[in-house]
């Protein structure tokens, strides 16, 4: 199979973080996702999530039911979805009832992603109510949740999750650690976050697919494998896009603080101790960048390798017009059905503009770090 022929039926995605950016206010965070989703309509992409994430500072998104209901509220055909609601943080009857009235506002494009983290420390855990162990229940936790869509909870015989009850949005499971096992116990979609197709990644889809179980929310395994990508007209300019987030994970790791995204020129000039340059230099590994040829050869061997049924873009950069372009570059290279021609498109809403005044596959293994 040619490389356009397999990226071509492929249904490209993406999870949008609601990062933060250094000068602008959380709430234009928010706004922005928003108007991301119009502009990811309009491209082509098949799904458009957003995340959950408490007392991190990068992160605007908090609430990703209630975000999903506005930027369901503002496109038209799109698929809206979660990537993820973490379970543990929730009671799985107010997940179901949120994702009931979700599905019955927007019948047919909802999409219901679940995570097992936790909180990320020890206060955010007090404040949510969740102990630091608490993912060791989602395999339950997940049950009693499908339970409430089908009418088959045990705990609770005589009471029931309306508006949820009946219906079947979409499941996906985030795979970390034994999620993929529990994805196929129970019969659902998959997404596993490795665009490196290394080995462990193979091996859990393989694993998945082994034992799937057909149930009334998938009759076949699907796998989506999610991850950064970014596309721009040089490789070092592609490079670029991913060192805002690079450097909050560095950041994050040792300081305990996942700050807001700053600007790429000013991450390039900072004087980084050993240990921040490590974490730096690690997260910029095996991230697949580079032209529109380049990571349209390494997306074909990633597809081919993992026979992924969909691929999951989760890229933030400083940078928003500087993102938009990449996404629509990767539109063109997944041949995607939307308006992905050059320049300005009429029909995209353009970009607010993040500015203050003033591999592994070929594309990451032809550029080492």
């Amino acid at each position: 199979m040619s490389v356009t022929s397999r990226l071509r039926t492929t249904p490209f995605s993406i999870l949008d973080r609601s990062r933060t950016r250094q000068g602008r206010e959380r709430s234009q965070a928010l706004r922005d996702t928003v108007r991301f989703a119009q502009a990811a309509e309009a491209l082509g992409y098949h799904r458009f999530w957003v995340s959950e994430h408490h007392s991190v500072p990068g992160v605007a998104g908090s609430a990703p039911t209630v975000l999903a209901s506005a930027v369901a509220a503002a496109t038209v055909r799109i698929r809206v979805g979660t990537g993820g609601v973490m379970l543990p943080n929730h009671r799985p009857m107010v997940v179901a009832e949120q994702f009931g009235v979700l599905e019955s506002l927007f019948p047919g494009r909802i999409d219901m992603g679940l995570g097992r983290s936790v909180g990320f420390t020890d206060g955010i855990r007090r404040a949510l109510g969740a102990e630091k162990d608490a993912a060791r229940d989602f395999g339950a936790q997940l049950d009693e949740l499908l339970g409430w869509f089908t009418g088959e909870q045990d705990a609770h015989p005589q009471v029931h999750a309306h508006p949820a009850e009946g219906l079947r949005p979409p499941v996906f499971v985030l795979a970390t650690g034994a999620g993929a096992d529990l994805a196929a116990r129970a019969g659902l979609s998959l997404v596993i976050g490795d665009l490196r197709g290394r080995d462990e990644m193979l091996r859990a889809i393989d694993r998945y697919r082994a034992g799937f179980r057909p149930s009334a929310w998938s009759s076949a395994p699907y796998v989506v494998v999610s991850g950064n990508v970014a596309v721009a007209g040089t490789t070092e300019e592609a490079r670029g896009l991913l060192l805002p987030e690079a450097w909050s994970m560095a950041h994050s790791r040792t300081h305990g603080v996942f700050p807001p995204l700053a600007p790429a020129s000013e991450i390039e000039a900072r004087e980084m101790t050993e240990k921040e340059r490590g974490f730096y230099e690690r997260g910029l590994r095996g991230q697949l960048y580079g032209t529109e040829d380049e990571v349209a050869a390494a997306l074909d061997e990633l597809i081919g390798r993992s026979d992924a049924d969909e691929v999951l873009v989760t890229t933030s950069t400083y940078d928003r017009d500087a993102l938009l372009d990449s996404y629509r570059r990767l539109a063109r290279v997944a041949g995607l059905s939307g308006d992905s021609g050059p320049g300005p498109a009429a029909s995209v809403p353009a970009a607010t503009s993040s500015r203050p005044s003033q591999a592994e596959p070929r594309a990451w293994a032809a550029h080492p770090q």
